[in-house]
């Protein structure tokens, strides 16, 4: 589905297609050694192709480092596939190759051309999770799959508007994890991701396909600068094995280029720390590591040149957690985080909705008796605690029992006491 294109007015206001050299914020020279890089690996390329390759204007930017190239004698022309410049077919020429091994030599990247840190920083200011809002309405139509009380729902609805961070805690079992979920159709619109920056003569990859969505754009509506892919707002999720090096960047000395680190990669979206506390790293150290990102809005790092450089931190942290919230971080830090919400365990009212309509999506009709007998046997007498995700599990076990028996799934109590037998364990 194409996406409209009005949405996004600030950001692609501060992101127009650039008209000359000077606009892309680069030099010449390096226009020139990234379409070298493109001729080198392609043997044989049309200008227009290589335009499109770099995501800059043939005219005026491509065109000037192109014939650079040939003043140079890096590169000729091979021939013609039609009219104009845009038509040439380029080929390297030997004195190319020694150049482009010296180029690769210091980053072996080619593709769409970077953008500056500073254009970069520009863009993520014009599209701030900040700027999202969301009404009472929007958030219970987001949520009306799940059962829970208005409360619930207006504190994730004011976490959402504040745009900043969101601790859920609370007993295992009660939908943290998909109630952050459903936090992501909330933030709403697009946001204009970059293939990758450049800062001090390095390059910093951000276009991740695997947690960027990029999303369809109507032939010639296009208007921005190309260096930039319109997307989903994004949604990362790290469990266990998010580690500090993570949330670094990450040099690959051998192609000599960065990959942007997870928080990065969330800017102007959402990143959620699932099951905080159980992360091969300290709490306590993660944490830490947040503290004044958290607070000013900004992250600092550091190349591997020694260079330290401040990048935008601009996304809705959510940190779910089964463990007690004394038990990870002090006061300083939870008074960083601006939204606390407990999830608690369900009423048995809420229990029961959650119940049938369990059984409405999995098929099996729902008797009140089943469910009489579920709560007495399973959870008074034993004064075993309701968890929100017990009626999906039991039932799932109880369909996988009645195929097996080769018979209609109920709600029955042989039924019920052959799934609770399976899935609860006395600790």
């Amino acid at each position: 589905m194409a996406t409209n294109l009005t949405e996004q007015g600030a950001a692609f206001a501060v992101a127009k297609e650039p008209q000359s050299v000077e606009q892309t914020g680069l030099d010449l020279g390096s226009i020139a050694d990234l379409a070298l890089k493109v001729i080198y690996f392609n043997n044989q390329v049309m200008g227009q192709s290589i335009s499109d390759e770099i995501c800059l204007p043939f005219f005026n930017i491509v065109d000037k480092a192109l014939a650079s190239l040939k003043r140079e004698e890096l590169i000729e022309v091979a021939g013609s596939q039609g009219f104009g410049e845009q038509a040439y077919q380029y080929t390297i020429t030997p004195k190319g190759v020694v150049r482009v091994h010296q180029v690769l030599d210091r980053t072996t990247y080619v593709g769409p051309a970077p953008v500056t840190l500073e254009q970069y920083t520009i863009v993520i200011k014009n599209q701030a999770i900040a700027d999202v809002r969301v009404s009472p309405t929007m958030v219970r139509e987001a949520m009306a799959d799940l059962v829970l009380d208005d409360l619930l729902i207006d504190s994730m609805g004011q976490a959402v508007n504040t745009g900043r961070s969101l601790f859920l805690f609370g007993p295992p079992g009660n939908g943290k994890t998909v109630l952050a979920e459903h936090i992501i159709p909330l933030l709403g619109g697009h946001v204009l991701i970059p293939h990758a920056f450049t800062v001090d003569g390095q390059i910093i990859k951000v276009l991740d396909l695997h947690n960027h969505q990029p999303v369809p754009i109507p032939a010639g509506r296009q208007t921005w600068d190309r260096r930039f892919v319109l997307c989903r707002r994004p949604a990362l999720i790290a469990g266990g094995e998010l580690t500090l090096d993570l949330l670094d960047l990450v040099y690959d000395a051998s192609a000599k280029i960065y990959e942007a680190p997870l928080q990065v990669k969330a800017n102007g979206g959402m990143f959620l720390i699932d099951d905080f506390g159980r992360q091969q790293v300290q709490p306590r150290q993660l944490l830490n590591r947040w503290i004044v990102p958290l607070e000013k809005r900004v992250d600092y790092m550091t190349l591997h040149t020694g260079k330290k450089i401040e990048i935008p931190f601009d996304q809705l942290i959510v940190f779910s957690t089964n463990l007690a919230p004394k038990d990870l971080v002090d006061e300083a830090f939870l008074r960083r985080i601006q939204n606390k919400v407990h999830i608690g365990n369900p009423t048995v009212e809420t229990y029961r909705e959650i119940f049938r309509r369990q059984c409405e999506a999995l098929e099996i009709p729902f008797d009140q008796n089943g469910l009489v007998y579920l709560l007495r046997e399973y959870y008074v007498k034993p004064k075993r605690e309701l968890r929100s995700v017990h009626p999906r599990d039991i039932l799932r076990i109880l369909i996988g029992i009645a195929r097996y028996m080769d018979i209609s799934p109920r709600l029955t109590p042989d039924l019920l006491d052959r799934a609770c037998h399976t899935y609860f364990v006395e600790l």
